[in-house]
């Protein structure tokens, strides 16, 4: 089965909340939210076009696994943690199924 990608785009609007927004992101967020989706690999960019958009992707083995953790209580706990430390921050979500994989 192809892997599964869960997408989340922030919008971080104050400039000046931008650093205290990413090391929050890298230390706190991002490692907890591995662990609690049961997931190996991640990553986070910063839009060079748009500098306030944040986006994490998330890779799971499949559909199914993907499935799974958005109908489940980590989502729901993670999603309450970002609300309570971010409310200001907005963001949308994405699920994607891998097409086709090229290069290594």
């Amino acid at each position: 089965m192809p892997a599964a990608f869960f997408v989340v785009r922030a919008t971080v609007t104050d400039a000046g909340k931008r650093a205290a927004f990413d090391k929050w992101y890298e230390t706190e967020h991002l490692p907890d939210a591995m662990k609690a989706f049961g997931v190996a690999k991640a990553w986070r960019f910063w839009s060079l076009g748009e500098p306030s958009l944040h986006q994490a992707m998330y890779q799971f083995d499949d559909e199914a696994a993907l499935e799974a953790m958005l109908k489940g209580e980590a989502l729901k706990r993670l999603t309450a943690d970002f609300n309570r430390d971010w409310p200001e921050v907005t963001r949308t979500r994405e699920t994607l199924v891998l097409a086709q994989e090229f290069g290594k």
